[in-house]
């Protein structure tokens, strides 16, 4: 008989974990490289940034929407912060564009892509959610 602590960190429960914050940690080492290549400091901050920030408003909103009986009112709800997070990254490129140059726009831009593909090729793997 396991317990639950020994269940919660068992070796597939840890590589599941992992792999749902690969995203961030694909952007965070990959800052290094980028920017010896010349990629544009701001550019890549901004789109860093603006994803950590989309993330972390995602998983606020999955636990206080967790607790929702309603299944129509917490999809409703989290459909609403779904667009709210697309606006706060289209305006993180914007941001980086108009405060710095089309190339960091760019960057941003190609920084938001990279972490999107990333989470969208971990969901597609990660099978149909949990009931």
């Amino acid at each position: 008989m396991t317990t639950l602590y020994q269940n919660a960190h068992s070796p597939e429960r840890v590589a599941i974990n992992a792999r749902k914050y690969l995203d961030l940690v694909i952007v965070a080492i990959a800052t290094i490289p980028a920017l010896a290549l010349g990629a544009p400091v701001l550019g890549y901050l901004v789109g860093a940034a603006a994803w950590f920030v989309q993330r972390a408003l995602q998983a606020f909103d999955r636990r206080q929407t967790a607790n929702i009986d309603d299944s129509l009112r917490r999809a409703g709800i989290r459909t609403f912060e779904a667009f709210g997070r697309i606006w706060l990254l289209a305006g993180a490129i914007v941001l980086a564009a108009v405060v710095g140059t089309h190339k960091d726009g760019l960057t941003a831009a190609l920084v938001i892509c990279l972490a999107y593909s990333v989470a969208f090729v971990i969901r597609l793997m990660s099978g149909p959610p949990q009931a």
